[in-house]
């Protein structure tokens, strides 16, 4: 655990579940009876939608091993290779899903634009191909209409801006094409924000980056600061007209990595009316997991520079048996979403997994049919229906109206921004 609140927290989850679970004449808990907190989950979820703020299944379909963007090959109504199916949707009980849209920011091909129109293509298709079970959503009716249909209501949402290329004009034909949110950044610092996991150029955003923020608010557009610098997201926070969210961040007061949220952005959220969506990544919920994961990432940083490259695969599997992953848990999960609570208060956090974009998931947190043990767990810590509802769905649903509102607004008051990164920044023209 993360520290001596948690393991207290987590050691009266436990006797909250043994005096839940009913026992046999030794005495003993017996292990097949009902969990009254996750029928209590369960039952809370059939009546509020469960709205998860990124999954990654669209890559994982584009780079498939044997099929590679073969949507028909991956076929969600059998057993998928990583978190994500049509069961799996059902027992987790999920309402509805934003599906990243993603591209690698690093990429050196013939340009953003391209791989990202196709991985639009595998979503879409995706979703028009289990009219059953999933259904198309644009707006926050579109999600609560596909959740009384008992269809998962699928958004898109971008992760990159750099997939933009600069250019106001591609923003708004991707959101023409469903994008009802935009990651400012990847993990690469662009011409007019800084990202997390690069240099701060920038101090945060650019002019340019201000005016994209602005166009995203026109268009009725969620601002994503998942993956941006603190400076972008304390530069957004002052430009922004709508509610911005995090899809898949966590608590950086837990665990000290640039991904996560600090407390000073988490306390300005109230009067943005903003939501934080708890990821499950567990080098984000873990200290003991991000501790490993650097080591690791040093080793291999020295196995590339070996001129053998079957030794150093050789040495990297010894050195991954030699050191195991440790688990990262549902309950420091658990620990993220109640600590945004306590900060930024119930009203602005939420959910948002990152399945099939992790190799690593927490223990008790495996897959897309886990999500009503993480709504057990808070149950068994005292959290109310109404609040659980809030964290379900009902704070992301209150964040994308107050957007569709501020857009109408916007639309009625200005044209579409024409403005250039060149006549902004002074003469940049490319990522």
């Amino acid at each position: 655990m993360t520290n001596l609140r948690s393991a207290c927290l987590v050691l009266v989850s436990l006797m909250l579940r043994s005096t839940a679970m009913p026992a046999d004449a030794d005495g003993q808990t017996t292990a097949s009876a009902p969990d009254a907190a996750l029928a209590h989950a369960r039952a809370l979820l059939r009546s509020t939608p469960l709205i998860d703020g990124h999954n990654d299944l669209p890559w994982e379909i584009r780079r498939a091993k044997d099929h590679p963007f073969d949507v028909a090959a991956y076929d969600l109504r059998q057993p998928t290779p990583k978190h994500t199916d049509l069961a799996r949707l059902e027992t987790g009980q999920v309402g509805a899903q934003f599906w990243s849209i993603y591209v690698d920011g690093e990429m050196k091909d013939s340009g953003y634009a391209r791989v990202q129109l196709e991985e639009f293509d595998i979503a879409r298709r995706m979703i028009a191909r289990y009219p059953d079970r999933l259904a198309p959503a644009f707006t926050a009716d579109d999600i609560e209409r596909a959740f009384k249909r008992h269809r998962v209501g699928s958004l898109l949402g971008m992760e990159g801006g750099h997939a933009i290329e600069n250019s106001l004009g591609v923003l708004r034909s991707y959101y023409a094409l469903g994008a009802r949110y935009m990651t400012l950044t990847h993990n690469v610092t662009l011409d007019w924000a800084d990202a997390a996991l690069d240099s701060a150029r920038h101090g945060g955003l650019t002019e340019f980056g201000k005016e994209v923020v602005r166009e995203m608010n026109r268009l009725g557009m969620l601002v994503d600061l998942s993956h941006v610098s603190p400076g972008t997201m304390s530069d957004a926070l002052d430009v922004t007209e709508s509610p911005v969210i995090f899809s898949h961040s966590s608590a950086r007061a837990l665990v000290d990595h640039p991904r996560n949220v600090p407390d000073s952005i988490l306390a300005r959220l109230p009067k943005n009316g903003g939501v934080v969506m708890v990821t499950f990544v567990p080098s984000f919920v873990s200290n003991e997991f991000k501790q490993w994961e650097a080591s690791g990432d040093s080793t291999l940083k020295q196995l590339h520079a070996k001129p053998d490259s079957a030794d150093a695969r050789r040495e990297w599997e010894d050195w991954k048996a030699a050191h195991p992953a440790p688990a990262a848990t549902l309950a420091q999960v658990a620990d993220h979403i109640e600590h945004i609570r306590q900060v930024a208060g119930v009203d602005h956090v939420g959910i948002g997994s990152d399945f099939d974009g992790v190799d690593y998931t927490p223990v008790g947190l495996e897959d897309v049919s886990k999500f009503p043990e993480l709504f057990a767990e808070l149950i068994r810590r005292g959290w109310s229906d109404v609040d659980l509802k809030k964290l379900a769905g009902q704070n992301l649903l209150r964040a994308l109206r107050q957007a569709e509102a501020t857009a109408a607004r916007l639309q009625r008051e200005r044209e579409p921004s024409t403005k250039t990164i060149a006549q902004l920044d002074g003469g940049k023209t490319t990522s």
